[in-house]
C-alpha cells in the first residue's frame, strides 16, 4: 500500500504467511459476505467485509510480530546462511506491517483487536470516533463494557462462546451512547482472529438507518388523513395489551374498548365530497383524542386513539377500572361530537353509534374483543344510532343461537327437521271444527323443540322461507286430503296456511299452490293462505296479480292480525279477501274471569270491525280465545269463528281426526 501502484491494477494485499488470499479492490466488490443473509450484499456490506479481512490480517501479522521465539539449535553453516535471509526478510516484513497497521487505522470502519480476556489490544480512530474518545483510551477497556454486550444473558453468552474459540461469529444491534450524550444505533460484529488468540470486534453505525426504518414504520403505522395510529398499530398496542405479563406490576388486569362509527358519513362523502368527508375524520380524530386524554388524567390507564378504517374509530384503555368509566368515556365522546363541526365555512353535525365492552384482560383474546365490539356496535344501530350501548352477554347469547339457526336452516329442510301440528278453528254458532290452522315446528337436534317466532324471521331475512314455505304448503294440504278421505261423511274441514310475503316475490306462489293442489287433490276452496295486515295492505303490481289469481282459482285469502298494522281500509274494497283475523291484543280485553274489569274500547272497536267485514262480504276469526267469557262475549257480538286455547292447543294430525265431526267441540 505505502508503494506505488500505478500501472499495476489494483492493489493487492495479504500477510505473509496468511492462508487468505490477497484481498484486491475488485475482490471487496465482488465477494459475498461471511455473514448469512438472504439479501443481496450491498456496498456498505462489501467496504465493511473488507476492511474486516485486513483487520484480520493485520491481526495475523502483528500476533506473528509480537509471538516470543523459542531458541532453536542450527548448524553453524546454515545458521549464517537462515540469519542472512531473515535481515533480507525483516525489512519488508515491517513495511508490510506498518502499511496493514495504516490500512486499520485509517478504515472507516470501527474495529478493535481484543484478547482472549475481552480487553482492547488495540482500535482504530474510526472505534474512538464513534464513542467519541481517543484510540489509546481503549486500550485494556473491557470491550464488551464498550458496546454494551454484558446487559442481557443471550448477548454476553454468545461473546463469549466466540471469545473462547467455540463459535465462529456473533452479530447483534445495540444502543450505544456517545460520550456528549446522544444515542449511536450500532451494529456489532465479533469473530476469531486467524491466529485463533484474539477476536476481532467491528462496529458499524446503523443510526441513520435506524432513524429511516423509524420513519417507515411511523408511516405504515399511521393513518395518513388524521394521523392517528392505524388498524396495524391499533392490533400491535392490543395484543401486547392483553399480554398478561403487562399486567404483573400493579395494573388493574382489565381492559377496554370503545368501537365507534359515525352515523351518516357516506352521505357527506357523497354530497360534499370526499375533501370535506377527510376534514370531518381530521376533527373527529381531534376531539377522540381530547376525550381520551381527558379521561385518562382523570380516571388513570394508558388510551390509544385509533382509526380503523373509513368512518370507524376505536378507544382503546389498558387498565381500565371497570364499565362505569367506559360509559363515562362513551358519553363523553358522543356528546363531543354532537357538537357541530365548522369545516372551512360549512357548519357540519354527525352522531356516532358507539359499542362498548370492558372485561378481565385474562382469557381475552384481540379476536374475541374485537368481535364482541363490532357485535356491539351493531346493537348500538340497530337501537337506533347515536347512542351507546354496553356488551350483554345474554344478548350475544340469543345471537350466536340465532346465526347457528341461521347456518342450518337450508339444510335442515332436507334433512325433514321440520313438523307441523295443527290448531282448530271453531265455529261459534254450533262449536264444530270448521278448519285448521297449519304451524311448524323444528325438532332441532341441539335446541330442541322450537316454535315459529324462533326461526321464520330468519327464514324471511335469507330467503330460506321459499323453500320452507312451499314444504308447509304440500304437508298441509296432503294432510288435509288424508282426513277428507278418512272422514267422507263429514263436513271437510279447511286447512289454513301462513305465507310470506317474500315467498310472493321470490316464487311463483300462484304456480306452486296450482301444482300442489293438483299433486294431493285439494279441492281450492279447503285452502287458506294467511297473510300479515302490513303485508297485504302494501300490496301492489305483482303481489297482488298473485292473490287475486289465487282468489279466482277459489283460495281463501286471510288477513292475519288485523288492526295491528296499517288498518287501510281502502285496501279492504279493493283486495280479494275473504277472512279477517282480529289480532288477540282486542281479544284479551274482554276478559271477565281474572278479576279485571273489561275494557269497553276494546269490545267496540272489535265490535265495530265485526259489523264492518259482514257488510263486505267477510268471514271474522277471533285469536287467542282462552276463557269462556271471551268466547261468549265473541259469539254475541257476531265472530264467525274463533281460534286459541280454551278450544285446543295444536296437536298433531291424529288428534285432529279426532275432533272432526264432532259438535260442539269438547272444551
Amino acid at each position: 500500500m505505502s508503494g506505488n501502484t500505478k500501472g499495476r491494477g489494483p492493489a493487492a494485499v495479504a500477510a505473509p504467511g496468511s492462508t487468505h488470499p490477497p484481498v484486491t479492490e475488485r475482490d471487496a466488490s465482488t465477494a459475498p459476505s461471511t455473514a448469512p443473509s438472504s439479501a443481496s450484499v450491498t456496498a456498505p456490506d462489501a467496504a465493511r467485509d473488507l476492511a474486516a479481512s485486513l483487520a484480520r490480517d493485520l491481526a495475523t501479522t502483528m500476533a506473528r510480530d509480537l509471538a516470543p521465539t523459542a531458541p532453536t539449535a542450527v548448524p553453524a553453516a546454515p545458521a549464517a546462511a537462515a540469519e542472512s535471509a531473515e535481515s533480507a526478510e525483516r525489512p519488508a516484513f515491517a513495511s508490510q506491517l506498518a502499511d496493514y497497521r495504516a490500512a486499520f487505522n485509517a478504515a472507516q470502519l470501527a474495529m478493535a483487536l481484543v484478547d482472549h480476556e475481552g480487553l482492547v489490544v488495540t482500535a482504530n480512530d474510526a472505534l474512538a470516533a464513534l464513542l467519541g474518545t481517543e484510540p489509546a483510551a481503549l486500550c485494556r477497556q473491557p470491550a464488551a463494557g464498550l458496546v454494551d454486550l454484558a446487559t442481557d444473558g443471550r448477548t454476553w453468552q454468545a461473546y463469549r462462546e466466540v471469545l473462547r474459540g467455540r463459535r465462529s461469529r456473533f452479530r447483534c444491534t445495540r444502543r450505544l451512547k456517545h460520550a456528549d450524550g446522544h444515542p449511536v444505533w450500532a451494529e456489532v460484529t465479533v469473530v476469531p482472529a486467524p491466529d485463533g488468540r484474539r477476536v476481532l470486534l467491528s462496529v458499524a453505525d446503523i443510526s441513520d438507518r435506524r432513524e429511516l426504518q423509524a420513519r417507515l414504520r411511523h408511516l405504515q403505522m399511521h393513518d395518513p388523513v388524521t394521523r392517528l395510529p392505524n388498524r396495524t398499530l391499533f392490533f400491535e398496542r392490543l395484543s401486547a395489551a392483553l399480554d398478561s405479563s403487562s399486567y404483573e406490576h400493579g395494573g388493574t388486569g382489565r381492559i377496554g374498548l370503545c368501537y365507534l362509527d359515525l352515523d351518516g358519513f357516506k352521505a357527506v362523502n357523497d354530497t360534499l365530497g370526499h375533501r370535506v368527508g377527510d376534514r370531518l375524520l381530521t376533527a373527529v380524530a381531534g376531539r377522540l383524542t381530547e376525550c381520551a386524554e381527558g379521561d385518562g388524567r382523570t380516571r388513570g390507564g394508558s388510551h390509544l386513539v385509533a382509526r380503523l378504517g373509513g368512518d370507524e374509530f376505536a378507544i382503546l384503555v389498558e387498565d381500565s377500572t371497570g364499565t362505569e368509566q367506559l360509559a363515562d368515556l362513551a358519553r363523553s365522546v358522543l356528546a363531543a361530537l354532537q357538537q357541530p363541526f365548522d369545516l372551512s365555512g360549512q357548519r357540519l353535525s354527525v352522531s356516532a353509534s358507539i359499542g362498548v365492552v370492558e372485561r378481565a384482560a385474562d382469557g381475552t383474546s384481540a379476536t374475541g374483543l374485537m368481535q364482541d365490539a363490532d357485535t356491539t356496535l351493531y346493537w348500538a344501530k340497530a337501537d337506533g344510532k347515536a347512542r351507546w350501548t354496553l356488551f350483554d352477554p345474554e344478548r350475544n347469547a340469543h345471537r350466536m343461537t340465532r346465526q347457528a339457526l341461521s347456518s342450518t336452516l337450508r339444510p335442515a329442510v332436507e334433512r325433514g327437521e321440520f313438523s307441523l301440528e295443527y290448531q282448530p278453528l271453531v265455529c261459534m254458532a254450533d262449536g264444530a271444527v270448521r278448519g285448521v290452522e297449519a304451524l311448524v315446528r323444528w325438532n332441532h337436534p341441539q335446541f330442541g323443540t322450537l316454535a315459529p317466532n324462533r326461526f321464520i324471521g330468519i327464514a324471511e331475512e335469507d330467503g330460506s322461507i321459499v323453500q320452507l314455505g312451499r314444504w308447509i304448503l304440500r304437508t298441509a294440504c296432503r294432510q288435509a286430503r288424508q282426513w277428507q278421505t278418512d272422514h267422507p261423511a263429514d263436513t271437510p274441514i279447511f286447512v289454513s296456511v301462513n305465507v310470506a310475503v317474500r315467498q310472493v316475490w321470490d316464487s311463483d306462489l300462484v304456480a306452486d299452490v296450482a301444482g300442489i293442489l293438483a299433486e294431493t287433490g285439494l279441492a281450492p276452496h279447503l285452502l287458506q293462505l294467511e297473510l300479515t295486515e302490513s303485508a297485504v295492505m302494501g300490496s301492489a303490481g305483482r303481489p297482488l296479480q298473485a292473490l287475486q289469481a289465487l282468489s279466482d282459482m277459489g283460495v281463501r285469502i286471510a288477513i292475519d292480525d288485523f288492526g295491528t298494522g296499517y288498518s287501510n281500509l281502502a285496501y279492504l274494497s279493493r283486495l280479494p279477501v275473504s277472512v279477517l283475523k282480529l289480532d288477540g291484543s282486542f281479544v284479551r280485553g274482554f276478559r271477565y274471569d281474572d278479576g279485571t274489569h273489561p275494557n269497553p274500547a276494546d269490545e267496540t272497536i272489535v265490535e265495530a270491525m265485526v259489523q264492518l267485514a259482514h257488510r263486505l262480504g267477510l268471514t271474522v276469526t277471533a285469536e287467542c280465545v282462552e276463557t269462556a267469557g271471551q268466547a261468549e262475549r265473541l259469539r254475541r257480538i257476531g265472530c264467525d269463528t274463533g281460534q286459541g286455547w280454551w278450544y285446543s292447543r295444536a296437536v298433531a294430525p291424529d288428534r285432529i281426526a279426532g275432533m272432526i265431526g264432532v259438535s260442539p267441540l269438547a272444551v
